[in-house]
């Protein structure tokens, strides 16, 4: 029963991983259920019954996602060409869905997010790929490394996550007109609190990005400061993982750590992204780097 169990699981993570990677095909019933290799007039019923959400919804809200982090992330995409990439044939019924779903038209969206309910609308969502979309890992997926200091430019987030989207945009139009991109800065963001703590304003992180370069001591948005070296425990995340890193940790803390002999050291757990952002690659293609330090 177990293994037969873990069968039908890793045929329907197969299903989300598909999905991931062909957000921009045509994800009908036929083809999405033959990735399952399940029968498609049984297949939605399944879906349903794992996800909580039907097929055709979940694609909806996975294409909507991805528009939405468009339209915050990347002013050279017009509204028109994110709602064809959405799915929608027309700029107007785009625009009207995602009214309904956000309380805010794409172009407003766009000049000023409302992450609050942007978090609600797709609170299913991430439930849905919490229930199956986890990795199993085992202590050699940990590797020990002697790491460099490095510098970096700090932009603090203080206060409830449901915020975290407006720094996250801050620290991004903050980086792009520096001139650091992701591709040859990379970013790291320093875990300082709970990921879900008892009271939501004493969440605490800071976004960072690799830099040596000046910071004006007028700035008001970023300081400088020193990520420091010295051993860690390195775990590797992929597949979008690293949009909530919060299970890597937990396998750090409670699996890998008793067992390992080490100590931790004074300094923050924290994370290193590689290249860029989703929604700038795809989901399945984010990578990122999970550090504990050592003493």
């Amino acid at each position: 029963m177990k293994a037969a169990l873990q069968n039908y699981q890793a045929r329907m993570r197969r299903v989300l991983d598909f999905i991931d990677r062909h957000l921009d095909g045509d994800l009908d019933l036929e083809a999405v259920s033959g990735v399952a290799a399940f029968s498609k007039f049984h297949f939605h019923r399944q879906f349903t019954a794992t996800f909580g959400l039907t097929v055709h919804r979940y694609i909806q809200l996975a294409r909507m996602k991805r528009a939405s982090h468009r339209l915050a992330c990347i002013d050279a995409q017009s509204v028109t060409d994110i709602a064809m990439d959405a799915g929608y044939d027309a700029p107007d019924a785009f625009a009207r869905a995602f009214r309904q779903r956000f309380g805010q038209s794409p172009s407003s969206f766009r000049k000023s997010p409302d992450w609050a309910p942007w978090l609600a609308a797709f609170g299913p969502l991430d439930n849905a790929r919490s229930k199956l979309m986890h990795t199993t890992y085992t202590r050699d997926d940990v590797t020990i490394r002697d790491v460099p200091p490095t510098a970096v430019a700090i932009m603090e987030h203080r206060g409830d996550r449901a915020t975290l989207g407006e720094t996250f945009q801050r620290f991004n139009a903050w980086r792009k007109a520096a001139g650091l991109s992701p591709e040859t800065s990379p970013t790291f963001m320093i875990f300082r609190s709970e990921r879900i703590p008892a009271v939501p304003a004493d969440y605490s992180m800071d976004i960072c990005v690799g830099t040596d370069q000046p910071i004006a001591a007028n700035d008001v948005q970023v300081k400088a400061g020193v990520i420091p070296g010295g051993r860690c425990a390195v775990l590797r995340a992929v597949n979008g993982a690293s949009n909530n890193l919060e299970p890597e940790g937990l396998f750090l803390y409670r699996d890998w750590l008793p067992a390992s002999g080490e100590e931790v050291r004074d300094f923050p757990i924290h994370s290193k992204r590689w290249l860029s952002f989703f929604p700038d690659v795809p989901v399945h293609e984010v990578v990122a780097e999970l550090f504990l330090p050592l003493k």
